[in-house]
């Protein structure tokens, strides 16, 4: 069969080289009388007696209006549509682009480490993919008419207990999360850091453009300290290689589908658990009106049947059945351009 990736771009981590860092605990971090770090503990302080937010984080959860909104301006949801259709392979990432602002809402398996350095005047965020961000607290405020970048300009100021950070002069070239939600050069983003604790910080961010939005959308973003790990660096390498470009899209997969027998779909119907990037995934396969459903770590994911065993997603991963004992499936295989990743069963 003809498998359609959603990577246009090979990732590689240094991890081999570096492995011996990864065993390394991070110095000055709170820790339980088992040796782990006490993600409860009180969050540090500056000497000036500010937060200290800096530290390796990653986003664990977002809620509200992303990716899903009734504020999405027509042609905003036309857009979305069409990168589900072609796998999202105008994704910015997927293309060795800067991903600007959906940076913030980044998972772990999304190049969505990044690490914070704070100092008096600015704080960067340096991602896994080399890219990074200043922001400025010095005082000064933001241009009324900047040039567009990817990274768009961010000033920043204290609220009590909360980093209150405002950006603008994004192009129109970014996305706002994976999910493809466009925007203008006229967003402009704030964002609302409060650290809860050592281990957990909570970013509210508002995202307002009326060229994309009827009205600000109210997100709500958890964010987890990685303590004890490290930022890795991956590169992005474009080609064009066969077995590593764009193929077709949904549309056309479904051209090529076939009709199973839904009792032979009953066998793949159950939960699939492996590692990828480091990160446990999560595979819950159902089985609705004779039609294999997917829920990728709970994101739905349209399945497209191209054998009796193998299924290309609307993600762009396709999924391969293996063995079939005691008539259930004992492992799917999640396949990528960088190959294979056999997921087992789980009771």
């Amino acid at each position: 069969m003809k498998w359609r990736f959603t990577s246009l771009f090979l990732l590689a981590a240094c991890q081999v080289a570096s492995a011996q860092w990864l065993d390394l605990p991070t110095p000055g971090v709170p820790r339980t009388a088992d040796g782990s770090v006490d993600m409860t503990a009180p969050a540090p302080r500056t000497r000036d007696g500010l937060p200290d937010l800096g530290g390796l984080w990653v986003a664990t959860r977002v809620t509200g209006d992303l990716p899903d909104s009734d504020k999405y301006l027509p042609w905003v949801r036309e857009a979305m549509k069409a990168h589900t259709s072609n796998f999202f392979s105008d994704q910015p990432r997927y293309n060795c682009l800067p991903s600007g602002p959906s940076y913030l809402t980044a998972g772990s398996t999304s190049t969505g480490f990044r690490r914070i350095i704070q100092s008096p005047d600015m704080i960067g965020i340096l991602h896994e993919d080399q890219a990074f961000r200043t922001i400025y607290m010095d005082g000064r405020a933001l241009e009324n008419n900047p040039l567009p970048t990817w990274m768009g300009y961010s000033v920043a100021r204290w609220d009590n207990d909360t980093l209150v950070v405002d950006s603008n002069g994004y192009n129109d070239k970014t996305w706002l999360d994976r999910r493809g939600i466009m925007h203008t050069e006229a967003l402009q983003i704030t964002e609302r850091y409060t650290r809860r604790d050592f281990g957990h910080m909570t970013l509210d961010v508002t995202y307002t453009d009326p060229g994309a939005f009827t009205a600000p959308l109210e997100v709500k973003i958890e964010v987890v300290n990685q303590a004890d790990d490290e930022l890795l660096e991956y590169v992005c390498n474009e080609t064009s290689r066969v077995g590593a470009q764009w193929e077709g899209d949904i549309e056309e997969a479904k051209q090529t589908a076939v009709e199973i027998d839904a009792a032979i779909l009953s066998q793949y119907v159950g939960t699939y658990q492996g590692i990828w990037l480091g990160n446990l995934v999560t595979l819950e396969f159902s089985l609705e009106a004779a039609r294999l459903k997917l829920k990728r770590d709970g994101i739905a994911i349209e399945l497209v049947p191209q054998s009796t065993n193998s299924f290309d997603g609307s993600n762009g991963f396709a999924f391969v059945f293996g063995t079939v004992k005691d008539g259930v499936a004992t492992a799917v295989e999640e396949v990528h351009v960088s190959g294979g990743w056999s997921f087992p069963r789980v009771p």
